[in-house]
């Protein structure tokens, strides 16, 4: 799995002029260096990204908000997160989220979904093009706990199996801390098989979806 690239491209359309705020985060964001990803779990910061949206339709339907909370060395860091409405400056809600994450591994549920909204929004208000590691745990969880569901099931399942709550359901930073308490499980599972590193569970998770031809 490749590190971190990352360039600024013309959306269709073209992004409307950033403000101050956002222009300086943005270019943070670009200075920072390309994350090592052979450095094992407990020596990465993971952020995981969840969002709201009108629906879910990825043609149709628009993003509303983005929630993120970094996981780095192991442990939750509730005081880095972010909830962001898009409205009214979207392109300052998500630079504010790109600040959160710097260009380290991201964790979402239902990547199809949370990846294909966050992209879409990048690239029309920031018109940021990137490619990075993104991991699913709604195919890496079944493919590191069988023995509690072979197969992929929602969020709310692996919630109810390991016995996590969350201050609110279908919140973007709500589920995102859900989510986070799920990957610290994910981080201790692959670590006992001997996957160490964010490629490692990405492999793993590959490996899970073309056995099962999902």
């Amino acid at each position: 799995m490749t590190g971190w690239l990352s360039r600024l491209i013309p959306s269709r359309s073209g992004p409307q002029p950033l403000s101050a705020r956002a222009a300086a985060t943005m270019e943070q964001w670009q200075s920072l260096p390309d994350v090592d990803l052979a450095r094992a779990h407990y020596e990465t910061r993971y952020t995981v990204v969840n969002t709201e949206a009108t629906g879910l339709d990825l043609e149709r339907d628009r993003l509303l908000a983005v929630g993120g909370i970094a996981v780095d060395c192991g442990l939750i860091h509730l005081d880095a997160s972010c909830y962001e409405k898009l409205d009214p400056v979207p392109a300052e809600a998500l630079s504010a989220l790109l600040g959160l994450a710097g260009k380290g591994p991201l964790i979402v549920f239902n990547a199809p979904f949370n990846r294909g909204m966050i992209e879409q929004a990048l690239l029309q208000h920031l018109g940021l093009s990137h490619a990075f590691t993104w991991i699913d745990l709604y195919l890496l969880m079944p493919a590191l706990f069988p023995e509690r569901f072979e197969r992929p099931v929602r969020l709310a399942e692996w919630m109810a199996s390991f016995g996590i709550e969350t201050f609110q359901r279908h919140h973007a930073l709500g589920d995102a801390w859900a989510i986070a308490q799920l990957f610290l499980a994910a981080e201790a599972r692959a670590l006992s098989m001997g996957l160490s590193t964010a490629p490692a569970l990405v492999e793993q998770e590959r490996a899970y979806q073309q056995r099962l031809k999902i």
